[in-house]
C-alpha cells in the first residue's frame, strides 16, 4: 500500500472517529436535556419570582417556556459564591432574568459556563496609560461579564430584582453576554442581516448625541434618563438602554420612541403593554 493511500485511510479513520465521538456528544446533551426538562419547577422557585415586576405579568405560555429555560439554565451553569453560599434565590433570580432577555430566542447562553456571586460592589484595579505614562486605578462595580463568565454583586441583584428601577445588574450584564453572540462586544447583537442597518443608525446616532453631551456636561434634557455611564461606548450604551427597556419602559418609550421600537422587535417584548406602566 503506498503512503498516499495509507494517508488518506488515516485521515478517513480520524474523521470518522470525531463525527462518532460528536454523534455520542449530542446523543448525551439530549438525554441531558430531557432530564432537566423533566425537573418539576419547585413551588419555592415560584414564590421567588412571584415578587418580580415581570413573572406575573407573563402570559401564560411565556410562563412556562421561562420556567423550562431557568431549569435548563440552574442546571447547566456554575454558579460559585464568593464570601456567600449560593441560595435557590440566587439561581432562581439571576436565571430568571437572563431568560427574560432570551425568552423568545432559541438560546440558553451556549457559551457562559459561570456565574460568580459577590455579596457586595467589587473593587476592580484597571490599569491606563495616556502618552506613555501608565496609570492603575481602583473602581466599585457591581457586575462584570468576560464572555464565558459573568459576575453579580448580590446586594445589588436582590434590591434591583423585586422593583422596577431605573437599573437592573443582572439584566445589564446579560446584555452583554448577548453582544457576544455576534463574535465581539460592540452594541450590535446578532440580528438579521435586514435589521443590521436600521439598529446600527438608530442606536449608533442616539449613542453619539450622549456621547457629545456627556462631553460637554451640560443640556442633558432627554439624554439624563440614560446617563454618563452608557456614553462610555456603544456596548455600555445598548447595556445601559437594556435596562431602561425593562425597568422603565414607559420613560424611555416616551423620550426614545425609535430606540424603544428597535429593542422591542429584537426582544419581542413590549414591557409597556405588558406592565401596563
Amino acid at each position: 500500500m503506498d503512503y498516499s493511500l495509507k494517508l488518506l485511510y488515516f485521515f478517513a479513520f480520524l474523521g470518522g472517529s470525531v463525527i462518532f465521538i460528536y454523534t455520542l456528544y449530542i446523543i448525551y446533551q439530549n438525554i441531558k436535556l430531557k432530564k432537566i426538562l423533566a425537573l418539576p419547577f419547585k413551588k419555592e422557585y415560584k414564590e421567588y419570582l412571584k415578587n418580580t415586576p415581570y413573572y406575573e405579568k407573563l402570559p401564560p405560555q411565556d410562563k412556562e417556556k421561562i420556567e423550562k429555560s431557568i431549569l435548563i439554565f440552574i442546571n447547566t451553569k456554575q454558579f460559585i459564591g464568593i464570601g456567600l453560599d449560593i441560595t435557590e434565590e440566587m439561581k432562581v433570580i439571576i436565571a430568571f432574568y437572563a431568560c427574560l432577555l432570551l425568552l423568545h430566542k432559541n438560546s440558553c447562553y451556549e457559551n457562559l459556563n459561570t456565574i460568580i456571586v459577590y455579596p457586595t460592589a467589587m473593587i476592580v484595579s484597571m490599569l491606563s496609560h495616556s502618552n506613555g505614562i501608565y496609570t492603575k486605578d481602583k473602581f466599585l462595580i457591581d457586575g462584570q461579564s468576560s464572555n464565558d463568565t459573568v459576575i453579580i454583586s448580590w446586594h445589588d441583584a436582590k434590591k434591583e430584582a423585586y422593583h422596577l428601577r431605573y437599573n437592573n445588574v443582572i439584566i445589564h450584564e446579560f446584555t452583554h453576554e448577548i453582544d457576544f453572540m455576534s463574535g465581539e462586544i460592540n452594541g450590535v447583537p446578532p440580528l438579521e442581516k435586514s435589521k443590521y442597518h436600521e439598529w446600527v443608525q438608530i442606536l449608533f446616532d442616539d449613542f453619539k448625541k450622549l456621547n457629545n453631551v456627556a462631553l460637554k456636561n451640560r443640556d442633558w434634557n432627554k439624554y439624563k434618563i440614560l446617563g454618563s455611564y452608557a456614553a462610555t461606548n456603544e456596548a455600555e450604551f445598548f447595556a445601559v438602554v437594556t435596562e431602561r427597556f425593562f425597568e422603565s419602559p414607559k420613560v424611555l418609550k416616551k423620550h426614545f420612541p425609535e430606540l424603544y421600537k428597535e429593542l422591542k422587535e429584537f426582544y419581542e417584548i413590549d414591557p409597556v403593554k405588558l406592565l401596563q406602566v
